[in-house]
């Protein structure tokens, strides 16, 4: 008898067995609502699919009386902006400091302190600060995400260039490599993949930290609404914005896989 630990389930079979929770959690929340409803149809905490169908009518296909805009799309550009916006640049500040402190002893005595101290500072709790610094604006939610997830990724790359054979650097320097050629033809090459993943693996984090700010200091974005309409309890609006956050987070998630498999095979055939 074959054991579990060695079960490999079949494509088909993995993918009703990842259905089967969330159709569990769908029908607990249905069950819930009906329940709730028919004892007060003015509730608001569950809402029907009905009351969350018109609101997304409402929020995605009707002009705002005040402003004319298509509410949802005008949120969800916003957030996206600055989502993309952040985690770009850390990406890219990540890359450099991982790369150096990874590859280059002296860099990494120099600038591991400063960066491990700075990955243990909540992030959440230094908003006012930058919100003093930088304004109200764009910039300090785009420096929150940015503070928010570069340690965390620069840690991470920084241990997966320490973690590359050392026979390599050795037989690239026996054929004639200087420091930077080895960092760019050797390091490099191993390091990209890995930041690919490193920032699917942020983007919850980084998602935490644009809807914290866009619920302090905003006039748009999809966490400025959510924290708009718990003014009025309107479950309605909340619940499909949440569901439209996390469909986006997948999507982007599945981006970036998607990117990294057809940029980097050799590295899932690891």
């Amino acid at each position: 008898m074959q054991k579990i630990i060695n079960y490999q389930p079949q494509p088909m079979n993995r993918l009703l067995l990842g259905t089967l929770p969330l159709l569990v959690v769908l029908v607990v929340y249905l069950v819930a609502s009906d329940a709730r409803l028919a004892a007060n149809s003015a509730d608001k905490l569950l809402p029907g699919f009905n009351a969350m169908g018109d609101a997304i009518m409402r929020m995605a296909f009707t002009p705002s009386p005040r402003t004319g805009e298509y509410l949802l799309w005008a949120d969800t550009c916003a957030s996206l902006a600055r989502l993309l916006m952040g985690t770009a640049l850390s990406a890219l500040l990540a890359l450099v400091f991982g790369l150096f402190c990874g590859a280059l002893p002296v860099v990494r005595a120099f600038l591991s302190p400063l960066i491990t101290v700075i990955a243990l500072v909540p992030p959440l709790a230094i908003l006012p600060i930058l919100f003093i610094c930088f304004g109200l604006g764009e910039l300090a939610k785009v420096v929150l995400i940015i503070i928010g997830i570069t340690p965390f990724i620069v840690r991470d790359l920084q241990l997966h260039v320490m973690s590359i054979p050392e026979e390599q650097l050795v037989k690239a320097q026996t054929l004639g490599g200087h420091s930077g050629q080895i960092l760019w033809r050797v390091v490099l090459p191993q390091l990209l993949p890995r930041l690919m993943d490193s920032v699917r693996l942020s983007l919850s984090s980084a998602w935490l930290f644009l809807i914290a700010a866009e619920a302090i200091s905003a006039t748009d974005g999809l966490g400025y609404r959510i924290f708009l309409m718990r003014r009025y309890m309107a479950m309605d609006v909340i619940l499909p914005y949440v569901a439209w956050i996390t469909l986006l987070a997948f999507a982007l998630d599945f981006a970036l896989r998607f990117i990294n498999r057809r940029c980097f095979p050799w590295y899932y055939a690891k």
